[in-house]
């Protein structure tokens, strides 16, 4: 995919753009990406909130993605 990213005057992305024959191919995969009226069960919230709340508290617990990527590769 050929995004590119929108940045403001201080270096902070704010944006992305994807070309329309990408966002097309997106909008025919994944027929309800436009809808904004999809609603999110509260546990659902209530989870997702407290895993923040955890992360802000104990930041240090947190693992990189990549990094954990790479050891489960390896194990593989």
């Amino acid at each position: 995919m050929n995004l590119q990213y929108i940045s403001d005057s201080k270096g902070q992305t704010t944006g992305v753009f994807i070309p329309i024959n990408e966002w097309n191919d997106l909008k025919s995969k994944y027929k309800d990406i436009e809808r904004e009226d999809i609603n999110i069960p509260e546990w659902h919230k209530d989870l997702v909130r407290q895993r923040l709340d955890d992360y802000k508290k104990n930041p240090g617990y947190a693992l990189d993605f990549d990094s954990v990527m790479d050891d489960i590769e390896k194990e593989l």
